[in-house]
């Protein structure tokens, strides 16, 4: 579902939900943030989630993988540790159980990589395949990640390249090379766990992790909940190989012109960002990196950190005290 029509379809919950009438959600519909979060005590809060999807990739484990993956996510983006898992499915009759079986194992081993044991959930039958889990985690109400979080001079770190969509769309469309599709998969099985642990330690306060809305539409999420302005520098963003040639062939998701046409006016470019690097920027993502806003003093530490740990950690841009609040310059 496009954010408008999603935006749309919510406002009743809102109504029926008003924020501030239960004092111990700490982030919920009028939030917006990446998962919802209920304190317990001064120590320990529930953070709560839920996320499914139809194939983006042919292999069944691998499959399961990047739906589980995708998941936990939003776990890491709120600052938390996953506790438990359910799995959410739908399969076709037709659809032999061996198959089955290889999606479920896919997403239970991503979630024991997590430390996190699937304990249950609920199948249906579904013309269409459809897989994901929804997730209890825990994590300490005074350390959240908040989308509200951002300070101007935060710089904007991003921990995994971009271009997953247009990848899983070229294969769709039976264009794209081995060497991309292994590219893109190994991105998207990737728990965004370390890089959580490592922006906790470096007291980030602002974090969410980039999917459906592109990496435009969740900075512009960023910067709007946080009243800053954000500038992101193109020639920083780095693509998984094969991106910009599956761009090129116009293998570009659905969701790309829906995101466009809901944050192009809150966006601008410089003239020198080409168009299939904008198109990019607002293709449609799955189980990406992390975009945090980390304090300028610690960021070199961070990005230390972060390496150490593994984790790929780019710089691409950060908030832009001059800038107009509420959006994003692309230079």
């Amino acid at each position: 579902m496009g954010p408008k029509a999603l935006a749309q379809v919510l406002r009743p919950l809102a109504r029926l939900f008003p924020e501030g009438s239960t004092p111990e959600l700490l982030a919920g519909l009028a939030a917006g943030d990446d998962a919802a979060v209920y304190r317990l005590d001064d120590s320990r809060a529930l953070i709560v989630t839920t996320d499914f999807f139809t194939p983006v990739v042919d292999d069944p484990f691998d499959f399961g993988s990047v739906a589980a993956a995708n998941a936990l996510s939003d776990v890491y983006a709120m600052g938390g540790e996953p506790l438990l898992a359910l799995n959410i499915a739908g399969f076709p009759s037709s659809l032999p159980a061996a198959v089955i079986e290889e999606v479920f194992r896919g997403g239970a081993e991503k979630a024991k990589e997590a430390g996190c044991p699937v304990v249950g959930g609920h199948t249906i039958t579904s013309q269409e395949p459809l897989y994901g889990l929804a997730v209890v985690g825990m994590a300490d109400p005074r350390r959240l990640f908040l989308k509200s979080g951002v300070r101007p001079g935060d710089a904007l770190v991003l921990t995994k390249p971009l271009g997953v969509g247009v990848i899983t769309t070229a294969l769709k469309r039976g264009t794209a090379s081995q060497e991309a599709v292994a590219a893109a998969v190994a991105s998207m099985k990737r728990l965004n766990r370390d890089a959580a642990r490592v922006f906790l330690a470096h007291r980030v306060e602002a974090c969410t992790d980039v999917t459906g809305f592109s990496l435009l539409g969740h900075a512009l999420d960023l910067a709007a909940k946080s009243g800053v302005g954000l500038r992101i520098d193109s020639s920083s963003i780095v693509f998984v190989p094969g991106a910009r040639e599956a761009g090129a062939s116009g293998a570009f998701p659905a969701g790309t012109e829906n995101n466009r046409a809901a944050f192009e006016g809150s966006i601008r470019f410089e003239p020198g960002v080409a168009e299939p690097t904008r198109k990019l920027l607002y293709s449609p993502e799955t189980s990406g990196g992390l975009l945090a806003a980390v304090d300028p003093a610690l960021l070199e530490t961070c990005r230390d950190a972060l390496r150490k740990a593994g984790v790929d950690a780019f710089l691409i841009g950060s908030a832009d005290p001059d800038l107009d609040p509420a959006s994003v310059l692309v230079r």
